[in-house]
C-alpha cells in the first residue's frame, strides 16, 4: 500500500514538480494551494504526510499547523516544510525537517522516506 502525502503550496509549479517526484518515488499524492482547501483534504485524504509552504494567499502555513495538531486525529501527522521564506526551520517547531526552496529533491525523498518508515 502506498502512502499518501498533502502538497500544500499556492505555487503551481512547485506543486507539479512535487507531485512528479513523489509519484515518480511510489508515493500518492494530493493538492491544496491554500489552509482552507487543505483543511477539508486533510479530512478527506487523511495524508501520511504533509509538505507545508509556510507563504500562501490569505493564510500563513504555520496558522494550517496550528489548526491541524488542535484535531487529535491528526495532530501527530509529521510535516516537511518546503518554502521560500528565511528562517523557515524555527516556523513549524515540530516539524521533521525543513527545505528552502529551491531544494535538493534527493534530500527531500530521503527525509519523507526516514519519516514514514519510522
Amino acid at each position: 500500500m502506498s502512502r499518501k502525502i498533502l502538497i500544500i503550496d499556492d505555487d503551481p509549479y512547485i506543486v507539479k514538480y512535487l507531485v512528479d517526484i513523489l509519484q515518480d518515488d511510489g508515493f500518492e499524492t494530493c493538492t491544496a494551494s491554500n489552509v482552507e482547501e487543505a483543511i477539508g483534504l486533510l479530512k478527506q485524504e487523511k495524508p501520511d504526510l504533509v509538505t507545508l509552504d509556510l507563504e500562501m494567499p490569505n493564510e500563513w502555513g504555520p496558522r494550517f499547523y496550528r489548526k491541524m495538531v488542535q484535531d487529535p486525529e491528526y495532530k501527530d501527522t509529521p510535516v516537511i516544510v518546503v518554502s521560500g521564506l528565511s528562517g523557515i526551520h524555527l516556523a513549524i517547531k515540530n516539524a521533521v525537517a525543513s527545505f528552502k526552496k529551491p531544494f535538493n529533491p534527493k534530500e527531500l525523498l530521503e527525509a519523507i522516506r526516514n519519516t514514514l518508515e519510522s
